[in-house]
């Protein structure tokens, strides 16, 4: 083994298949150590190495914390190095994952809601689908709301999963709590609102689509994405006098913006 190797806390893994979505999107699956234990939110560090440079980023997992595999999610960026390493990619090639998964941005810290909104750009959709496998989230809330906003129509891949979550084992029976409402800024498509989260938030027209009035008593937000959507809702969200929901003080918002 590489002497420099042996300076990182990583496991070797395999890769189990990879998906391409899109020419910019994929979704892949690598084998999962048996000790590698993470609660759903969290993401996962995951690497190569380049000559004798560690090369790494973190992906939040979008699988169920109880399965035997883990899977993520990316955008490929135009002359990224992960994004160059992604593209090539086959079943088969070996990737490192840390031993240890990272984040506070979990289902386990989700505060008791009436509505739950979960806000999305891109790939900061991947930690709600894991979340969205595990039965705590259902029980947090008497509606959960998925909130997915992507430039175009083929940007959104996971439908048929979401559509699929009504059969699954431990939350189809929640099925009829789920919401899911996609929004598409850069085509206009019936069904999908058109215009970016925090816009939707500052107008009403997000409340109008789903019917539901936003209240400090009732809705907790989750807010995973780019960072510019995540700090642009947020600040839409605190002039309506929703707070920031801390480890010591409670709230109605939760951010997460590593996406």
């Amino acid at each position: 083994m590489n002497e420099h190797k042996k300076e990182y806390s990583f496991t070797e893994q395999k890769v189990r298949w990879v998906k391409k979505h899109t020419p910019k999107l994929l979704s892949f699956s690598i084998t999962r150590p048996k000790d590698f234990d993470f609660i759903a939110g969290q993401f996962a560090k995951l690497g190569f190495m380049q000559g004798d440079e560690y090369i790494s980023r973190a992906y939040s997992m979008i699988s169920a914390e109880n399965t035997d595999h883990l899977d993520f999610y990316a955008i490929l960026i135009e002359d990224g190095i992960m994004s160059g390493h992604f593209n090539k990619m086959q079943a088969g090639d070996s990737l490192l994952l840390e031993k240890k998964p990272i984040g506070f941005f979990t289902v386990s810290r989700i505060p008791q809601a009436k509505e739950l909104v979960l806000l999305a750009t891109g790939s900061g959709i991947a930690p709600f689908l894991s979340m969205l496998e595990n039965e705590t989230l259902w029980q947090k809330a008497d509606k959960v709301v998925l909130v997915h906003s992507v430039s175009y129509v083929d940007d959104l891949v996971f439908e048929q999963y979401l559509a699929d979550l009504k059969d699954h084992a431990i939350v189809g029976k929640y099925a009829n709590k789920f919401i899911y409402q996609p929004v598409i800024t850069r085509e206009k498509i019936a069904g999908a609102l058109n215009q970016r989260i925090p816009q939707l938030l500052g107008n009403g027209e997000l409340e109008n689509a789903l019917n539901i009035t936003f209240t400090k008593a009732d809705t907790r937000f989750l807010i995973c994405g780019n960072p510019n959507m995540v700090k642009e809702s947020y600040e839409k969200l605190k002039a309506k006098g929703f707070a920031l929901h801390r480890v010591h003080k409670d709230g109605e918002i939760m951010m997460e913006n590593a996406f």
